[in-house]
């Protein structure tokens, strides 16, 4: 099964490396070996915006151990779908993390976040707390 690493929880794991604490991460992981982690397009982006992933070849190293899950149709008619539902109840969520649970859903993937709070709110989306 495969797993979508959220934005927060790669930043969160490149702080702890800058500061030698790896294992709440390590641990992470290895609960998990038998998964096989990804990103999305969106996370790619937002992880360019950062400061600590410029210049490009940081963003490159960063990105670099997760296959990049890519836009395709499917994934924009879900993000619609994903729309017209939250917006109905008046729960939508954020731009960007309605492009990463349209990706999730396409590709039948979970989540690994902290943001439980917004995902929670997309249906057949699984989540996992990270902490």
């Amino acid at each position: 099964m495969g797993l979508i690493l959220d934005t927060n929880f790669i930043v969160a794991a490149e702080r702890e490396a800058r500061r030698g604490l790896t294992a709440m991460i390590d641990r992470f992981f290895a609960d998990r070996a038998s998964e096989t982690f990804f990103i999305t397009f969106t996370i790619a982006g937002e992880l360019a915006c950062g400061r600590s992933a410029s210049p490009r070849k940081d963003w490159e190293q960063l990105c670099q151990p997760y296959p990049v899950l890519a836009w395709n149709s499917d994934v924009s008619w879900k993000y619609g779908e994903l729309y017209r539902t939250l917006a109905s109840r008046g729960q939508l969520i954020g731009t960007n993390d309605l492009w990463i649970a349209a990706t999730a859903l396409v590709h039948g993937m979970g989540i690994v976040t902290s943001n439980v709070e917004e995902f929670s709110r997309v249906p057949g989306l699984g989540v996992v707390l990270y902490h």
